[in-house]
């Protein structure tokens, strides 16, 4: 193997495991949310308990955005060594913090200190995106559909590591808090392996197109600002659910509902590989309208479910349609918009970051408003016993799963009216710089 390509492929390992390392903090907090809800923030607010934790878990959302949009305009600037340095840093600090507050008093300040700590660990986020996915792009531009769907295989193999980690936690009686440990050990690896690494030029620096160039080239793109609207609901069918998952099925089901998470993730890592095959039949449209279709079943059935077994087929549906979201998203913005760089991929992760930060809290209050309207009344919860709220909470659990399932849906049109231009355009519509 000659040198040129052996770096090749550790850059390519470096980034499979940042997108790892930010899957396996995607399963943490799925972990930790219940615990956050039963520990601390039912003692704040116990009518609105559900809410809080979406708003605190929102605050991930929120630094992963921001990140994804000043980061990816920077990136260049600085370079994505020193910017996957950063989301390193973000992982230990946002652990180190959330293991602080779980030694504090149970008030206002320890709201801040989590709020702060999963800040840390989205702002780590979406310097990972912000670095890894130009960086592929740049490393393979004639296959990126292949190789981002790859390199994204990673994030569900990080939530099938994480998810088992701490359902095993959860199983043998340890700690809860020791969930936040599990982040430390790839974030010091991946800090010791970019340090160590030379990086690439971003594939519009390497092709000479200037900064002004790349903002005018998303200005006077409207097919762009398509793709981007389209990114807060595709983001929304994936990742909302996947977060909110531990939380509302272990009511609705019975059973822990990170298990359903981890299996999800585990098709997703293995079908993720077979990206290239399947756009190469029905073009990454075609996949896109696919896939929000199965999406939007898969959601509505996992709200009906009320066996694991049934639970586990409806999550097949979904798994089956959220699978290719991400990364096809990514990969199309960069064969249509190529001049946009890691601009126009920033953007996209901006939008689905900040599609969360707002459904999380939503699908809390629609949680809250539900439970409320089950016992009869807010005021009533505290009088429930074992038995009646575990019945009112699974009311609540299937309502907010319900208020996701037409969000995928709403862009079967989008979807449908751009394959079908595209084929009267000869197909899918492929640039180059």
């Amino acid at each position: 193997m000659s040198e040129l390509l052996l770096h090749r492929k550790r850059l390519y390992h470096v980034g499979n495991l940042s997108i790892f390392m930010i899957g396996l903090g995607f399963a943490v907090r799925a972990n930790i949310a219940s615990n956050l809800q039963e520990d601390i923030y039912d003692k704040i607010d116990l009518a609105n308990s559900a809410a809080l934790v979406g708003e605190a878990l929102s605050a991930t959302f929120m630094g992963f955005a921001l990140t994804l949009l000043f980061g990816s305009a920077l990136v260049d600037l600085i370079g994505m060594k020193r910017m996957l340095l950063l989301s390193a840093l973000g992982y230990i600090a946002g652990a180190v913090g959330l293991v602080f507050a779980t030694t504090m008093a149970i008030n206002s300040s320890v709201e801040t200190v989590i709020w702060v700590s999963l800040l840390l660990t989205g702002l780590g986020w979406g310097a990972v995106e912000a670095a890894s996915n130009p960086m592929v792009a740049a490393l393979y531009p004639e296959e990126k559909t292949h190789r981002l769907n790859i390199l994204h295989a990673w994030w569900p193999a990080g939530i099938v590591v994480g998810g088992l980690m701490g359902f095993t936690i959860t199983r043998v009686g340890l700690p809860w808090e020791l969930n936040m440990f599990v982040l430390l050990l790839p974030a010091l690896a991946l800090a010791w392996m970019v340090s160590r690494a030379t990086f690439p030029v971003t594939e519009r620096v390497a092709a000479g197109v200037s900064y002004g160039q790349m903002f005018s080239e998303l200005l006077k793109r409207p097919l762009f600002w398509v793709f981007w609207v389209c990114m807060f609901f595709t983001a929304t069918a994936e990742l909302a659910p996947g977060q909110w998952v531990n939380i509302a099925l272990s009511h609705i089901v019975g059973m822990q509902g990170i298990l359903l998470l981890v299996y999800v993730s585990a098709l997703m890592f293995v079908m993720r590989h077979f990206a290239g095959p399947i756009v190469a039949h029905i073009s990454p449209i075609g996949l896109m309208f696919v896939s929000c279709l199965a999406a939007g079943i898969g959601l509505y059935l996992l709200s009906l479910a009320d066996t694991p077994a049934l639970a586990f087929g409806a999550a097949t549906v979904w798994g089956i349609g959220v699978c290719y979201l991400w990364p096809t998203m990514l990969a199309i913005t960069s064969e249509r918009f190529p001049r946009g760089g890691a601009m126009a991929l920033g953007l996209m992760g901006f939008a689905g970051g900040m599609a969360i930060k707002f459904v999380l809290p939503q699908m809390g209050a629609i949680f809250d408003t539900a439970k409320a309207q089950a016992a009869g009344g807010a005021d009533q919860l505290a009088t429930l016993s074992p038995q009646a709220m575990q019945e009112v909470l699974r009311y609540a659990s299937v309502e907010s799963f319900q208020s996701v399932a037409i969000v995928p849906l709403l862009l079967l049109p989008v979807f449908g009216l751009i394959w079908l231009f595209d084929r009267r355009k000869g197909g899918h519509q492929v640039e180059s710089i």
